[in-house]
C-alpha cells in the first residue's frame, strides 16, 4: 500500500471504559436484589427502574461505545447488552404493579443470558475476572427469568442471591482495572492470557482492554 508523504494518522488514546461498565453492574443488580431479597418494599420497583434509567443503561450504554473505540468487541458487545438488558428491565417494572411479575419479559431474560455468554466465552480466553463478571451476569439473568415465569418465591430467593455475584466481582474487576490504568502496571490480579497480556499501554491503541 503507498501512503502519500503528507498522510498523517493519529491515534487517540482513551481511558478504560470497563471500571464504568462494571460498576453500573454493580448498582444495578444491587438494587434489583434488594427488590428480589425483601430489603426494599416492592412499592419501590418503580423506584428501582427509575435508577436503572438513570444511572445503569446510560453508564453501560456509554461504555459499550468506548469500548467498541478501543477495538475490544468484548466489552462493546457485553456492554452493550447489559445496557439494552437493564433498560428492557426497567421498562417493564415501570409500566408492572409493584411485585408482579412477566412472563414475556421471564422469556427476555433467558435468551438475554444466552446472548451474554457470547462476549463471556469470548472474554474467557482473554481476561478471566471480565469474563467471570460477564458469566455471572448471565447466570442472574437466568435465574431472574426463571422468576418471573414461574413466580416462585424460591427462585426469587435464588435470584437475589445470585445477583449478589456479579455485584461483588464486578466491583473488584472494576478497582483492578481502574487502578491498571491509573498506575500502568497489574495491582490486583486479572487474569489476563495471550493476546489481553499486553494490553496495558494505551486503551485505543490495543486489541483488548
Amino acid at each position: 500500500m503507498t501512503v502519500d508523504a503528507n498522510t498523517r494518522i493519529f491515534l487517540r488514546p482513551i481511558g478504560n471504559p470497563l471500571p464504568l461498565g462494571f460498576l453500573a453492574l454493580a448498582g444495578g443488580s444491587l438494587v434489583v436484589t434488594g427488590l428480589q431479597l425483601g430489603w426494599l418494599a416492592e412499592a419501590e420497583g418503580h423506584d428501582v427502574a427509575l435508577i436503572l434509567l438513570a444511572f445503569v443503561f446510560p453508564l453501560q450504554l456509554l461504555t459499550s461505545v468506548f469500548g467498541y473505540l478501543a477495538r475490544d468487541v468484548v466489552a462493546g458487545t457485553g456492554m452493550g447488552l447489559l445496557a439494552g438488558i437493564w433498560l428492557s428491565i426497567a421498562l417493564v417494572m415501570l409500566g408492572a404493579e409493584p411485585g408482579a411479575t412477566s412472563d414475556a419479559l421471564g422469556l427476555f431474560l433467558l435468551i438475554a443470558a444466552v446472548a451474554m455468554m457470547v462476549p463471556a466465552t469470548a472474554a474467557w480466553t482473554a481476561k478471566l475476572v471480565p469474563a467471570a463478571v460477564l458469566t455471572a451476569a448471565a447466570l442472574r439473568f437466568a435465574t431472574t427469568g426463571i422468576y418471573e415465569l414461574t413466580a416462585s418465591a424460591s427462585w426469587q430467593d435464588v435470584a437475589g442471591v445470585v445477583g449478589l455475584v456479579p455485584c461483588a466481582i464486578g466491583l473488584y474487576a472494576a478497582l483492578a482495572l481502574a487502578l491498571e490504568d491509573a498506575r500502568g502496571e497489574t495491582v490486583l490480579p486479572l487474569g489476563r492470557r495471550d493476546p489481553a497480556r499486553g494490553a496495558m499501554p494505551e486503551a485505543g491503541v490495543r486489541a483488548q482492554l
